[in-house]
């Protein structure tokens, strides 16, 4: 029969190098488990569905949704990495150290990717807002193909040279058996801090802030110009509002990104690391194709006819999503 002491260890039969399990009442441990199962879950299905949808319809197939497809990428590792984080509510790593590693690795890349593509999602609609003549020319398939791949790429590059110690040596930094922990230098904490949080939060305020102004002019100068409308005017007045809807959906995803990210990267900042916390920026993950359904109607008739299999039949890929 096992002891007290040895049912408070991750692994009993290291008594002397065990790392001790986080004790919690067993009704509060279930529903952190199913709490965060579900959050996964649902994560993992809602992305899963826009990258689907954005890959096969070639109507959406546009340089804003491909940025949606980049952040829906992120989001569904994240939903991923979450579940891999329930081993931890324990206080226990059982999966070894390479796992460990691998594990924490990606969810830097994939945090660090999400913040980037904010970013152009920001810049996106910067320039639609205030540069409607030159955004067809300036923001195109191909434009936003490569910015988004050198955010992946920047981001890899980056935190493979911040983690490279972990990489080379996983689990150097544990202080017993059961302990999953990335230590990165202080210097590398503070460009990594600047890169993936600071920095990008400044412009992405930056931006929408000009963004916010000039909607705020435009929708003056229409209403005072109304009477004087003509058929070129209106026509570009359609464009125009189709432009300030897009931009009014993603501000609210870059709103509700910041309210769940920046208590996380506030916590970083003050050494804590609260649980309820960590569920807040995983559950951003969550709320974003949460945010598509409710404003875009190409990604509510997606999903039926995703969920109906139709997108199997011949020619689905031209169906008309607008």
């Amino acid at each position: 029969m096992k002891t007290l002491e040895e049912d408070e260890l991750c692994f009993p039969q290291l008594l002397n190098s065990s790392c001790r399990k986080t004790m919690r009442p067993h009704f509060e441990s279930m529903l952190i488990y199913i709490l965060l199962f579900s959050i996964s879950l649902l994560t993992v299905t809602l992305n899963l569905l826009v990258i689907i949808s954005i890959f096969h319809f070639k109507q959406l197939q546009t340089p804003t949704n491909l940025l949606l497809l980049s952040l829906a990428v992120s989001d569904f590792f994240v939903g991923l990495i979450m579940s891999f984080h329930t081993v931890l509510i324990g206080g226990c790593w059982f999966l070894g150290d390479l796992m460990c590693t691998v594990f924490q690795y990606l969810g830097f890349i994939v945090t660090s990717a999400s913040v980037g593509t904010m970013v152009l999602i920001s810049a996106d609609r910067y320039v639609a807002i205030c540069d409607p003549l030159h955004y067809p020319t300036k923001v195109t398939q191909k434009t936003v193909t490569i910015c988004v791949c050198l955010c992946w790429i920047c981001s890899a590059f980056c935190h493979t040279l911040m983690l490279k110690d972990n990489l080379e040596q996983p689990g150097r930094y544990n202080s017993c058996s059961g302990e999953c922990v990335i230590v990165i230098n202080y210097i590398a904490g503070l460009v990594d801090l600047f890169l993936s949080f600071i920095g990008p939060v400044t412009v992405i305020i930056v931006l929408y802030m000009r963004v916010f102004v000039v909607a705020v002019t435009q929708a003056r100068a229409m209403r005072s110009h109304i009477a004087a409308v003509t058929l070129q005017y209106s026509v570009r007045v359609t464009a125009n509002k189709s432009e300030m809807k897009a931009a009014r959906t993603l501000g609210v995803v870059v709103v509700v990104f910041l309210l769940c990210v920046c208590p996380y990267f506030g916590d970083a900042l003050t050494g804590q690391d609260t649980l309820h916390i960590v569920f807040l920026f995983y559950f951003n993950s969550c709320l974003n194709p949460m945010i598509y359904a409710f404003f875009y109607p190409w990604f509510r008739k997606s999903i039926k006819l995703i969920v109906t299999l139709k997108i199997l039949q011949p020619g689905s890929c031209d169906t008309n999503m607008l």
